[in-house]
């Protein structure tokens, strides 16, 4: 049986956790990926099979407020935000949460204003050795009261255990985010590491590995990983035997995708036949709640909608990913909320490709009746969904009402 969090109730929901609740309870194993359907007349709501709160993100919210309720009279810190969704970490500051760092490394709180009786929480995408050291000088123990995701460490102990067969850990992530920046520092300590952002670095290295730029090869490795490698790093000599690692909130696809371009690169260079000695296979670091939201998310597009919602933070890795899928397919609106539902006729949304938030006017098609494909982040409360699909539904006229909806989804006996 899976394990149940205690998860704060205003973070749960009368519809979107009774839907889950229900197709979890008709499909236990996981194995259907078609979307639910709220068949509401004039707007049917199309939801993922799985998207929201995930196991590290379930175990980090629990920890955190089980920190507050157990240390009333104790001033709490977290490194950074604990998640990446901003009704999370508001609620969290309005109970006096302070957050030491901003999501992109910037110190907000000096070091020299903690002492060794405050509390200080490691977030649920961890955080550097040098951090650790930084709170250690101070009496700290960020460890103590510590959401790091048991799927973030289990890549930890991978790439630690590729360094001690002499790998070189190449690592998929964005260089900045607080995961791979955590990832980064606990593999420098066994093994030459470089990050790759996408395929077509994958690609540009896999030329590195093959020789491609001949005498120039070592300054094309600088210019473009030299700002995210360990100090050190020699393209000649760490190129040989490599391993891929991820940051759980990638594309899992792309994941793999990366990982055939080099190893395919290793076999061009050293020969097909010493492939299993050149190239580790990793495929265990994968984060299958990342995975299972991605699938779902391919199932969503397949089965078809006039546009999509998209809803957490926009700081979040994994929601953007999501939006990628979904706007290469319909057009998709990423919010954080409710309130970017400004009215029928406007939505306030971030664009991805400009890092901008804009507002578009006739968001809601005149079609009747209109499909919205609706899903979220792993970081995202079912709550969060909720005022969003019923803000939504506010605008139509003449709706089946909650209970006729409702009926194909029974609710569960709490008992």
């Amino acid at each position: 049986m899976a394990r149940q969090f205690d998860i704060p109730d205003f973070y749960t929901s009368p519809i979107i956790s009774r839907v889950k609740q229900a197709r979890q309870q008709q499909d236990p194993r996981k194995q259907d990926l078609s979307p639910s359907l709220l068949d509401f007349g004039p707007v049917r709501f199309i939801l993922a099979r799985h998207f929201g709160f995930c196991f590290g993100v379930e175990n980090a919210v629990e920890i955190a407020y089980q920190t507050l309720a157990a240390h009333p009279e104790r001033r709490i810190f977290f490194l950074s935000e604990m998640i990446h969704n901003p009704d999370v970490n508001q609620d969290l500051q309005d109970r006096g949460v302070r957050f030491l760092f901003s999501s992109s490394g910037r110190q907000l709180i000096a070091w020299d204003e903690l002492n060794p009786d405050d509390i200080v929480v490691v977030p649920a995408f961890g955080t550097t050795l040098e951090i650790q050291a930084s709170l250690a000088a101070r009496g700290l123990d960020p460890y103590t009261y510590n959401t790091t995701c048991p799927f973030v460490e289990r890549v930890w102990k991978r790439s630690a255990q590729l360094g001690t067969k002499h790998y070189t850990v190449v690592v998929h992530g964005k260089a900045t985010h607080e995961e791979t920046r955590a990832t980064f520092s606990h593999s420098v300590q066994n093994a030459p590491t470089v990050v790759v952002l996408d395929l077509t670095e994958a690609r540009l290295l896999g030329d590195i590995i093959r020789g491609a730029f001949g005498p120039a090869t070592r300054t094309v490795f600088l210019d473009h990983f030299g700002h995210k490698c360990s100090p050190g790093f020699d393209p000649d000599r760490h190129l040989g035997r490599i391993g891929v690692v991820n940051q759980t909130t990638m594309l899992a696809s792309e994941t793999r995708q990366i990982a055939r371009v080099l190893s395919q690169a290793l076999a061009d260079r050293y020969g097909q036949e010493r492939l299993a000695e050149t190239f580790a296979d990793t495929s265990d670091t994968l984060c299958y709640a990342t995975n299972e939201n991605q699938n779902a998310t391919y199932a969503l597009i397949e089965r078809g909608a006039d546009l999509g919602l998209v809803v957490g933070g926009y700081n979040s890795s994994n929601t953007s990913h999501i939006v990628e899928l979904c706007q290469a397919a319909m057009p998709t609106y990423f919010i954080q909320n409710a309130d970017d539902i400004v009215s029928a006729d406007t939505a306030r949304h971030f664009l991805l490709d400009t890092h901008r938030i804009t507002h578009t006017s006739g968001w809601l098609p005149a079609k009747r009746p209109l499909d919205i494909a609706l899903t979220c982040g792993a970081s995202c409360p079912d709550a969060v969904v909720d005022r969003v699909l019923l803000r939504t539904l506010s605008f139509f006229d003449h709706t089946s009402s909650l209970e006729q909806v409702l009926r194909p989804y029974p609710a569960q006996d709490p008992a």
